[in-house]
């Protein structure tokens, strides 16, 4: 029986494929994310890790796989430079720091920010932030936009609540 067998639990899934259930035709054993299944000529072609490959195909997978492997160091390469084109001339990031923030932050600033009657257009305006910064904050995705932890202070501050975690 197949290692992940789908069938009824004889030996065959029973004349149907054990990925897609398809009823008749002519199964074949595929290897198929590590288990080996009767599977239809479909799912052989779509999910099947069997080696198909003729002299010239051969030749063209290997150069597909260099070309790959070299695209990926390229990548890794890349990742592990700093890219300071982004940052602003005289801002020393490591002085606003953004402060570990308790769960749910961005739900606290809406409800703050909505009973105070201002629109995040206004409170930017109010607190001389960038609107896109509180609208980070309000979905909870200050990490990811760079929000700094000034920010998060005047936040705090006009609005009376608590975002960062207290230790």
């Amino acid at each position: 029986m197949a290692k992940y067998s789908t069938g009824s639990g004889g030996d065959s899934a029973g004349g149907s494929c054990e990925l897609c259930g398809s009823d008749g035709g002519d199964l074949q054993t595929a290897n198929v994310a590590g288990a080996t299944l009767q599977v239809c000529d479909s799912c052989a072609r779509d999910h099947g890790e069997n080696e198909r490959t003729t002299g010239s195909d051969s030749s063209r997978d290997e150069q597909n796989r260099k070309r790959k492997a070299a695209q990926n160091a390229a990548k890794l390469q890349d990742a592990q430079r700093a890219d300071t084109s982004h940052w602003e001339d005289g801002a020393d990031y490591d002085d606003d720091q953004l402060p570990y923030l308790v769960s749910e932050y961005g739900e606290r600033v809406t409800e703050a920010r909505q009973d105070e009657g201002l629109q995040t257009s206004e409170l930017a305006e109010e607190l001389d932030l960038d609107e896109a910064d509180i609208l980070a904050v309000e979905q909870g995705r200050a990490t990811q936009a760079n929000v700094g932890g000034s920010t998060i202070k005047a936040l705090e501050q006009y609005l009376d609540i608590d975002l960062v975690e207290s230790n």
